[in-house]
C-alpha cells in the first residue's frame, strides 16, 4: 500500500523504509542510507504529514502546491503538511543522512469521529513549520513504529486519533486567524513571507519583492505586515537575523566574524551593534553566558 501510494523517491535504492499501518492511517519511517542527491514526489488521495527528525542539505528545493518553493537548508524537527490532492515535490543534495516519519491519513478514515467532520475541512498546506503538540504526538507514533511487532497497536491507534485532532486544531486556528486579521495578512500570505525571510536572512530585505510575492502593493503590504507581526518588516528581518545568530553562537564552531558574514552584515561592528540593540549584550558576551 505505501509502496504504491506513498512518496516516491528516486533513486529508491538509497532509501530504507520501515512501514506500519493502523485503521485509517499508514505510516513509515524513511531513512537515507547514502549521501547522494535524490528526488521525491507525491500527489495522492490522502493527506501527508511529515515529521523530519533530521533534515540538512547543501542544496535543493521543496515545493508543496499552494506555497512558495523553499530552498531552506536545515529543517531538523520540522513538520510539513501536504493536503490530499496537492503536489509535493523536491530534490536535495543531503549534508546529513535524512530521517523522517511519513503519515498518510485517509480524510474519511474509520478511526475519525464523524462529528469532527474532518473530511469536510479544507486543510491548507504547510511547509517546514513547528507545532509542539503535533510534534510530540508524531514522535510518540514514530517510537511505536520503531518498536515494530512489539509496538502497542491500541496505543498507536489512540495516538492516531490525537494526531488527526491536532491537525483539526491547526485548521480551526487558521480560520480564527483569518477572522481576527482584518487589514492584516491572510494566513497563506503570512506563511509565505515567513518562509521567504527565513531562507533569505543574509540578503537585503526588498519590500517591493515581498509585496509582489503575496500580490499586494508595497504600501498595503507594509501596513498589513505590521498589523500581523507587530513590527515593521525591516525590524522583523533584523530580529530574525539576531535569533539565527544566537543559534550559531550556541553551536560554537563559527567565530563571531564568520557569523556576521554569513548573515549578511557589512562588518563585525555592525553585527555587534545590531545584536546588542535586540538582545542587550554583545555576541561575545552572549556566547560566554551560554557556555
Amino acid at each position: 500500500m505505501i509502496e504504491t501510494t506513498g512518496v516516491v523517491f528516486s533513486p529508491e535504492s538509497i532509501v530504507n523504509r520501515q512501514p506500519l499501518s493502523w485503521r485509517g492511517l499508514d505510516a513509515e519511517i524513511v531513512q537515507l542510507s547514502r549521501l547522494e542527491p535524490f528526488e521525491y514526489r507525491l500527489r495522492g488521495p490522502r493527506h501527508l504529514l511529515i515529521a523530519a527528525r533530521r533534515g540538512e542539505r547543501n542544496d535543493g528545493e521543496t515545493l508543496v502546491e499552494g506555497l512558495p518553493r523553499s530552498t531552506r537548508r536545515e529543517f531538523n524537527h520540522r513538520l510539513t503538511f501536504v493536503p490530499a490532492g496537492h503536489e509535493f515535490f523536491g530534490w536535495q543534495a543531503p549534508r546529513a543522512l535524512y530521517r523522517g516519519c511519513y503519515f498518510y491519513i485517509d480524510p474519511a478514515g474509520p478511526s475519525i469521529d464523524p462529528e469532527l467532520r474532518f473530511h469536510e475541512m479544507d486543510l491548507g498546506p504547510r511547509l517546514f513549520f513547528e507545532d509542539v503538540a503535533l510534534w510530540v504526538t508524531a514522535e510518540k507514533l514514530t517510537q511505536e513504529i520503531e518498536r515494530g511487532d512489539k509496538g502497542d497497536r491500541f496505543y498507536a491507534e489512540a495516538l492516531s486519533v490525537v494526531l488527526i485532532a491536532e491537525l483539526a486544531r491547526l485548521h480551526r486556528g487558521d480560520l480564527g486567524f483569518e477572522q481576527r486579521s482584518r487589514g492584516g495578512l491572510a494566513t497563506w500570505q503570512r506563511r509565505a513571507i515567513e518562509e521567504q525571510i527565513e531562507i533569505n536572512l543574509s540578503e537585503p530585505l526588498s519590500l517591493v519583492a515581498l509585496a509582489a510575492s503575496v500580490r499586494l502593493s508595497p504600501r498595503h503590504f507594509a501596513r498589513a505586515f505590521k498589523q500581523s507581526f507587530g513590527q515593521p518588516p525591516h525590524r522583523y528581518h533584523l530580529a530574525r537575523r539576531v535569533e539565527r545568530a544566537k543559534e550559531l553562537l550556541g553551536r560554537g564552531y563559527l567565530s563571531v566574524t564568520e557569523i556576521a558574514v554569513s548573515l549578511g552584515f557589512s562588518d563585525t561592528s555592525a553585527f555587534s551593534t545590531t545584536f546588542r540593540r535586540f538582545s542587550g549584550e554583545t555576541p561575545r558576551d552572549y556566547r560566554r553566558a551560554i557556555a
